[in-house]
C-alpha cells in the first residue's frame, strides 16, 4: 500500500450529496486512508440505546469501494448530550470543585464507571457491525486522551483513587511512609480518609500530586483498555491504536505504548516558531524509538493553519511538504491531517483542512495533491526502518512530573525546554538519536544523554552505572538523582544514588534569577578519560551548583559570582566509560561545544559528513531498499556533497529526469530522497 496518506473524514457534517464529492477529490488526492467516526457518537447513537449505523453502512462502502482503507475510530472521544443529561455524574470537576460542563468535548471523567459502561456498549456494536468490513485497516480508540479532561477531581474519582493508592501500597502505614505524611500532621488512619488533591490553602503534598498524576494517566489508560479489549475479542487480528499528544504530560508515552499495535502521534507545527522542526525531530525520535524502532503513525497534523492559537499563522508554500517528509524520514508509515474538508461552523471552522473553504483551485489543495502524488510513487519506503542511532536521550515521565511540581529551589525548571536543549546540539550536529525511557538496555548505544533526571529509583541508577561501566560514555545534567520514585530525598542529597557513578556530591543548590546569567569558561586538564579539549569560555542560566568532587575533575568553572571558580561541567572515568555532569544550563554555543566533545569520543558521527547549517539526514532501510532523507529547514538553499552517486527517488513524481549524483542542490524547504543502493552513509556508526 506504501505510505498512507489521508485525514480525519467527518461525513456528518455535511449531507450525503456532498460524500460523492468527497470520494472523487480523495481520489484526486491520492488519499489511501482516513480516520473516519470519531466524533460520530450523537449521530450513531441519537438515543440511548437507539443506534443507527445506516448512514455509516453507507460512508465505510462508498470508502472501501474507492479504495480508501479506514482507521475506524471508536466515536467515544465526545459524549452525546443526552448522557450528560441522564446522568451529571459523569461530568469531570477541577481542583476546586467546579464542574466542566458540556458544550466542547471531552466532558466526562475517566473513572466514571458510567461513561465506560456506554462507551464500551457503542464499541461492541461497532465492533459486531463493521470487523469484517473490506476497508477496515485498523481501529482508532477514543481521541487525544487527556487532552482538555487531564485528570478529574470529583468524588468518584477520590473513591477510584482510593483503590488505585490500596492496590499500590497495601496499607495505610505504607501510604504514610511513602507521601512522608509526618510532616504538617497529614498521617492518615484509614484510606477513606484520602482525598485527590484538591485546591488547599497552600501547597498540596507533593507525593500525593506525583500518584494522583500517575492515577489519573492510569485512569485514561484504563478508559483506552476497556475499549481495547472488545476489540480484540470482536475484531481479532486488526491493529488498535490512539493518537497521542507532543510533551503530553498526563500520557505517559512509553508506558502506553505497551498497550498500542502501533504508535499513533498528532503533531501540529507553528509556522512562527523557528524551533517547530526541532521539537518535531525530538517527538519524532520518541514516537519510532518508543517500541523498538517500529514504523508509526501520523495520524494529525495541519495542511495550513490551526484555530486553537492565539495568533494562527498558515504553512507557508513549501513547509507542508518539508514538515511531512520530515516525519517520513524519521520512521511515519502514515501522513494525515485534521481534517479532510473544513467545517462550516464549529469551534474548528478556520482549521485548515485538505478540502478549504475556498475549493480546489487553492494553494493548500493543489500542494496536498503534490504530496500525495510524491508519496504514492516511493511505495517501497512502507515498512522500512531507521537504522538504529548510536546516541540516545533519556527522558522519564515519572521525573517530568516530580520535576515541575511546586516548592522546589526553583520552578522555572521545565523539562520539554531543557530537553530540547540536550538534544538541540546532536540534531544540529546531524547526529541521530533515539529518545527512550531509563529502563532501556542502552547498551547498543555509544553515547546516552540524560537531562535533569530529578526522580532516580536505584535499579535505573544502577543500569545507568552498569552502562558506563561497560564502557558508554553518559552525559547527565544538573538536579538528577535528587528523589526516588516516592519523591523523597535521596539520602546523602544530591545525587543520590549517581554519586559514585559522577565522582561528585552536590553542597548546594544556587539556581539563578529570572534573566540572570554567569560566566564558565573550560579548565583543560587531561585525566586520560574521554576527550580532553579545553571548552570555550561562554555564558550559563538558569541554575547552578556547589559541586564537590570525589574522583571526577572540573573540565569547566564558573568564571563570575558567587561561585566563581567551582566546577560548572566536570568528567570521570568509571570503569572502561566515561561520564560527564554539567551543574548548570550552558548557553547554546556552548552546550554544543561540550557534546560535540563528548560523542566525539564516544564515536558518535553524524549520518552523513558536512552537512550545510539547517539540513537534516535520517536513513530508513528494510525490504524496500535503503533510503537517504534530506530536509533543507534553513532560509537559504543548501549544496550537499554526497559520499557516491545516488539518485532522488521523487524526480519522476515531479517529472524530472532522474540523475545518479554526487551533489544534490536543496533550495530553502527543499526535501530529497536518495536511493542508497551501496549503503553509502549509516546512522552515525
Amino acid at each position: 500500500m506504501g505510505i498512507h496518506f489521508g485525514a480525519d473524514y467527518n461525513p456528518e457534517q455535511w449531507p450525503e450529496e456532498v460524500w460523492e464529492e468527497d470520494l472523487s477529490l480523495m481520489k484526486r488526492a491520492r488519499v489511501t486512508m482516513v480516520t473516519a467516526g470519531i466524533f460520530s457518537w450523537a449521530k450513531a447513537e441519537p438515543r440511548p440505546g437507539a443506534y443507527d449505523f445506516d448512514w455509516f453502512d453507507r460512508v465505510m462502502d462508498g470508502l472501501g469501494g474507492a479504495g480508501i482503507r479506514v482507521c475506524l475510530a471508536t466515536m467515544t472521544a465526545s459524549p452525546p448530550p443526552w448522557l450528560t443529561r441522564a446522568h451529571p455524574e459523569v461530568l469531570p470537576q477541577g481542583p476546586d470543585g467546579q464542574r466542566r460542563w458540556p458544550g466542547g468535548r471531552q466532558h466526562y471523567c475517566p473513572s466514571s464507571p458510567v461513561y465506560r459502561e456506554h462507551a464500551v456498549r457503542l464499541v461492541e456494536r461497532l465492533a459486531v457491525r463493521y470487523a469484517g468490513h473490506p476497508a477496515l485497516a485498523m481501529w482508532h480508540v477514543g481521541n487525544e486522551y487527556g487532552c482538555h479532561t487531564r485528570q478529574c477531581f470529583c468524588d468518584v474519582s477520590a473513591g477510584d483513587f482510593r483503590r488505585w493508592l490500596r492496590e499500590r501500597y497495601g496499607s495505610v502505614a505504607r501510604l504514610n511512609a511513602a507521601w512522608s505524611t509526618a510532616f504538617w500532621s497529614q498521617a492518615y488512619a484509614d484510606f477513606e480518609e484520602v482525598l485527590p488533591p484538591r485546591t488547599a490553602p497552600t501547597f498540596p503534598n507533593p507525593a500525593q500530586q506525583l500518584d494522583y498524576l500517575r492515577f489519573g494517566d492510569d485512569a485514561l489508560r484504563r478508559c483506552y483498555l476497556a475499549e481495547k479489549r472488545v476489540l480484540e475479542r470482536v475484531s481479532p487480528g486488526v491493529p488498535v491504536t490512539t493518537n497521542l499528544m507532543p510533551f503530553h504530560k498526563p500520557v505517559d508515552a512509553f508506558g502506553w505504548s505497551r498497550d498500542m499495535d502501533a504508535m499513533a502521534l498528532d503533531f501540529y507545527q507553528d509556522p512562527f516558531d523557528p524551533e517547530t522542526h526541532l521539537k518535531a525531530a525530538y517527538t519524532f525520535d520518541l514516537m519510532r524509538a518508543a517500541r523498538g524502532g517500529q514504523p508509526w503513525l501520523l495520524l494529525e497534523q495541519a495542511p495550513g493553519a490551526v484555530n486553537w492559537r492565539a495568533r494562527n499563522g498558515p504553512k507557508p508554500p513549501g513547509a507542508m511538504r518539508l514538515w511531512s517528509w520530515q516525519a517520513v524520514a524519521q520512521g511515519a508509515d502514515a501522513v494525515l491531517y485534521f481534517q479532510w474538508r473544513q467545517s462550516r461552523g464549529g469551534a474548528e471552522k478556520f482549521h485548515s483542512a485538505m478540502v478549504p473553504h475556498a475549493g480546489t483551485d487553492t494553494r493548500v489543495f493543489r500542494e496536498v495533491c503534490d504530496l500525495g502524488r510524491e508519496l504514492a510513487s516511493v511505495p517501497e519506503i512502507a515498512g522500512t526502518r531507521a537504522v538504529r542511532p548510536t546516541a540516545a536521550l533519556v527522558t522519564d515521565w515519572d521525573s517530568w512530573r516530580a520535576l515541575e511540581l511546586d516548592s522546589h529551589p526553583s520552578t522555572a525548571l521545565r523539562l520539554p525546554e531543557l530537553a530540547l536543549g540536550h538534544y538541540r546540539p546532536l540534531f544540529e550536529a546531524g547526529v541521530a538519536c533515539d529518545v527512550v525511557p531509563p529502563d532501556r538496555d542502552l547498551s547498543g548505544y555509544r553515547l546516552a544523554v540524560v537531562p535533569n533526571l530529578y526522580l532516580l529509583t536505584e535499579p535505573c541508577a544502577q543500569r545507568l552505572a552498569s552502562y558506563v561501566r561497560g564502557g558508554g560514555h553518559l552525559l547527565v545534567s544538573f538536579f538528577s538523582g535528587v528523589v526516588d520514585d516516592r519523591d523523597r530525598v535521596h539520602p546523602g542529597g544530591c545525587p543520590g544514588p549517581l554519586r559514585s557513578l559522577l565522582g561528585l556530591w552536590v553542597e548546594e543548590f544556587w539556581p539563578l534569577d529570572e534573566g540572570a546569567t554567569v560566566g564558565v569558561r573550560g579548565r583543560g586538564g587531561e585525566s586520560g578519560q574521554g576527550d580532553s579539549r579545553e571548552l570555550p569560555a561562554g555564558t550559563a542560566d538558569l541554575w547552578s551548583e556547589v559541586i564537590r568532587l570525589e574522583g571526577a575533575e572540573a573540565v569547566a568553572e564558573f568564571a563570575d559570582g558567587d561561585l566563581a571558580g567551582s566546577p560548572a561541567v566536570t568528567r570521570h572515568g568509571y570503569g572502561a566509560g566515561t561520564v560527564t555532569y554539567a551543574g548548570t544550563r550552558l548557553e547554546p554555543a556552548l552546550m554544543r561545544a561540550l557534546m560535540d566533545g563528548v560523542r566525539a569520543a564516544a564515536g558518535v558521527r553524524p549520518v552523513l559528513a558536512g552537512l550545510p547549517a539547517g539540513v537534516q539526514a535520517t536513513v530508513r532501510e528494510g525490504a524496500g531498499g535503503r533510503f537517504l532523507f534530506l530536509l533543507n529547514h534553513g532560509a537559504r538553499a543548501a549544496d550537499i556533497a554526497l559520499p557516491r552517486p545516488m539518485a532522488d527517488a521523487l524526480a519522476g513524481a515531479r517529472g524530472e529526469r532522474v540523475d545518479h549524483t554526487y551533489r544534490i542542490g536543496l533550495p530553502a524547504r527543499g526535501v530529497a530522497v536518495l536511493k542508497d543502493l551501496h549503503g553509502a552513509v549509516s546512522a552515525g556508526t
